[in-house]
């Protein structure tokens, strides 16, 4: 009798088949193997669709969903439909351009799901990568319940393709909510009125930095949506008063010249990790 899977693993892509096969050779390789993994192609004009048809030979566990028109930058509505049509008890998250770095990372993370019902996710560490593959920084997220809720308002704390959480959590509080940035951020404070959260102490995911100029023409829109997030969450958890403060002179920042704010771009960020 063929098992259900306990973990669904949602992957969102969208022409990055140069990249794809290494996410999911990460997921294949894990040492925890009672998985699905839900691939989105978000109507990939690339050889997506070829690359995807030969892994799911491979391997049955693989589910593809194709978008017929492309949703991008819909990405709430995309992991929520990967989200309604999984089978597991857990979800975990992984972006085409990032892989796993830990084999055991799933076997972790069920361990300690298994182990602490009051806990509705946790997260991991992240490794930052160029496109090359270098390392360029690495960090861990803040570990403790206690911990993560007194800073939850001044950055994001967990790192979405480390995280794994209980789809029945997901699922009381509406799911990602229509954001077009840090949707991600907005689940995990909603998921922490309906249970604990963690952080395991350990690097889980190599993170592609790509694109930073993308990033920073568009770094105005994703602090409104901070704020935002801020605002609507501001009698759940502590400090909201300096954690918007911060943000806001964050959306002054964005409106120096491009090239400065280019140059600030690095230490800016690195100083960040390093505080929240």
């Amino acid at each position: 009798m063929e098992l259900l899977p306990r973990i669904s693993i949602i992957l969102p892509t969208h022409n990055r088949v140069e990249l794809l096969s290494r996410a999911i050779q990460s997921v294949i390789s894990q040492t925890y193997q009672q998985w699905e993994l839900i691939v989105i192609n978000d109507a990939s004009t690339d050889e997506t669709s070829n690359i995807l048809k030969a892994w799911q030979e491979k391997d049955a566990r693989i589910r593809v969903i194709t978008n017929a028109v492309n949703r991008y930058p819909d990405i709430s509505g995309i992991l929520n439909r990967g989200i309604d049509s999984s089978q597991g008890e857990y979800i975990a998250r992984l972006d085409d351009d990032d892989y796993w770095c830990d084999k055991e990372k799933l076997k972790k993370q069920v361990k300690f799901l298994d182990g602490h019902p009051a806990y509705a996710l946790v997260g991991g560490g992240m490794i930052g990568i160029d496109t090359e593959g270098r390392e360029l920084f690495r960090y861990l997220k803040r570990e403790h319940d206690s911990d993560i809720r007194r800073y939850a308002l001044f950055a994001n704390p967990f790192s979405h393709t480390t995280v794994m959480f209980r789809k029945a959590v997901a699922d009381a509080v509406g799911g990602y909510s229509k954001l077009s940035y840090a949707e991600d951020w907005d689940l995990w404070l909603k998921m922490g009125m309906k249970g604990k959260l963690h952080n395991i102490g350990e690097y889980f995911t190599m993170y592609t930095i790509a694109g930073q100029n993308k990033s920073l023409l568009h770094q105005g829109g994703q602090i409104r949506t901070t704020l935002q997030i801020i605002k609507a969450h501001r009698n759940e958890y502590p400090f909201f008063f300096p954690a918007y403060l911060l943000n806001f002179c964050a959306l002054l920042y964005s409106f120096l010249p491009f090239p400065l704010r280019k140059k600030l771009h690095a230490p800016l960020s690195h100083f960040k990790r390093k505080v929240f």
